[in-house]
């Protein structure tokens, strides 16, 4: 049995709750953009894998980092 989390329901006009807030914005990187990661430090994006990943470069070695980019952020 497939369980439906609340992803897959839908919201009622009728109903009491407030509807489920929408996704935030996809971050979006280009390349040779400079980045801080929470764990990695600085780096350098140096590839990019639409929606699905970047490839960035912390000097230390290149670490690929999945979307939804959680503790990446650019400068």
């Amino acid at each position: 049995m497939k369980s439906s989390g609340p992803a897959g329901r839908r919201h009622l006009p009728t109903s009491p709750f407030k509807p489920p807030r929408a996704a935030p914005p996809a971050k979006e990187f280009a390349l040779h953009d400079q980045v801080t990661h929470d764990k990695h430090g600085l780096g350098r994006v140096v590839a990019i894998e639409p929606g699905t990943a970047v490839l960035v470069d912390f000097g230390t070695g290149e670490v690929r980092i999945l979307a939804p980019y959680m503790q990446l952020f650019k400068l």
